[in-house]
């Protein structure tokens, strides 16, 4: 009798179950169905025309880079050396009072008027390490901050993040702290780091998860370079970017997300290069991170610094990948026969096959855009455009974002 009562309290207990069960689908399905479908992905471009820059004030703050295992990295750092007047050794040897005025965004003034780029170099083998100290400008990096493994990740995303990378995280965050301790003002961290291999996706995201939980209020930025599968080096890259993009979407703010396939792209077919290499591919990312980083970099009629980027292009926290694009791109040769007005840059950086990323926009629908124009125009033109460009193409824009 006992055993019977039992057994039917636990069929009217599995019963209620049920009901609540159904009830929370029910709900579910409602939700679902009043929710709105969001695109998968978003776009900022960010243009550039000539080298002169506009004057204004604004806030310096602080950002230093980490680098995990991504060759671009060191052609970034020649390309804004240059830009501000640095050469390889550290020197100041510009002409112009813009290139000095913000210069502590991203390097620190040591003695003798020597400029140190505020960057850690990452990875687990030290041939990456070597490269970079035997180059043009291998002796402008803080020997510290060189921080590399013996044995390396075989591109395998667990080495990176649970095994050998996770041997190597103290001494990297040991610097990663010490170098924000000599930060006036922190604003953020930028990782640039590719999701194919096993040190740039595995460490590159424990490294993330890290600084996340010991810098939780500032503004983590990544350059991430996304396997693509017409331009593969080994068959296990699916893999590592697929167990990465979870941590992307978890612990950073902004990523910029770039394949070898739009750069080959490019390459090819606007630059009219015969046989592309790996030193193209990191001048065209090394260009656009540049060009990303000007409005924290030099002085302008509308500031923006990373912060600001977030707010005003990422609506919900999830969805913060952005797909870069870059004008003008000219074949060497074509060079005198194209006018760089607001119009002819606005129209290229629209175009397919000036984006950082193999996927065509016309195909999707556009969640924000941020233009970021570089050198001397007039910003009524610059306003006219955009304000024709949001009009013409509002089919393209979601209607729930002003």
């Amino acid at each position: 009798m006992e055993l019977n009562m039992a057994l039917s309290d636990m069929d009217t207990k599995i019963n209620e179950a049920k009901m609540h069960i159904k009830a929370a689908i029910t709900i579910l399905d409602t939700l679902t169905e009043e929710r709105v479908k969001l695109p998968p992905r978003r776009k900022v471009f960010f243009l550039d025309s000539t080298d002169d820059d506009l004057s204004d004030e604004d806030t310096k703050c602080t950002v230093f880079k980490v680098h995990a295992s991504q060759p671009c990295q060191w052609k970034f750092w020649e390309i804004i050396s240059d830009e501000h007047g640095i050469d390889p050794t550290g020197q100041y040897t510009g002409t112009n009072d813009l290139q000095l005025e913000r210069i502590n965004v991203y390097y620190n003034e040591a003695g003798n008027n020597k400029y140190v780029p505020r960057a850690i170099l990452v990875d687990l083998e030290p041939g990456t390490m070597d490269s970079i100290r035997s180059g043009p400008y291998g002796q402008i990096f803080r020997p510290d901050n060189f921080v590399f493994g013996q044995s390396g990740a075989g591109n395998n995303w667990a080495k990176g993040h649970y095994t050998e990378g996770a041997e190597l995280i103290d001494s990297v965050m040991e610097v990663v702290r010490k170098e924000s301790e000599g930060c006036d003002c922190l604003q953020g961290f930028q990782l640039t780091h590719s999701l194919g291999g096993g040190t740039g996706s595995g460490m590159g995201t424990l490294l993330i998860s890290k600084v996340r939980e010991e810098y939780p209020d500032r503004i983590m930025n990544s350059f991430s370079v996304v396997p693509s599968p017409k331009v593969s080096d080994t068959v296990v890259e699916p893999y590592n970017a697929t167990l990465s993009v979870h941590q992307l979407v978890e612990n950073t703010d902004e990523t910029f997300c770039i394949d070898n396939e739009a750069l080959y792209d490019i390459c090819f077919r606007t630059l009219k290069l015969t046989s592309p290499t790996y030193g193209d591919l990191n001048h065209l990312v090394s260009v656009t991170m540049s060009g990303v980083t000007t409005c924290l970099r030099f002085p302008g009629q509308l500031n923006a610094d990373l912060r600001k980027l977030a707010v005003n292009m990422v609506p919900f926290p999830r969805l913060h990948f952005f797909m870069p694009g870059f004008a003008p791109l000219t074949a060497r040769g074509s060079q005198q026969y194209r006018a760089l007005t607001v119009p002819e840059l606005t129209q290229q950086m629209f175009d397919a096959k000036n984006m950082m990323a193999a996927c065509d926009p016309r195909h999707g629908r556009y969640l924000t855009v941020a233009a970021i124009f570089r050198g001397q125009m007039s910003m009524k033109e610059v306003d006219e455009q955009m304000l024709s460009v949001q009009q013409k193409n509002s089919a393209f824009f979601v209607e729930w974002i002003p």
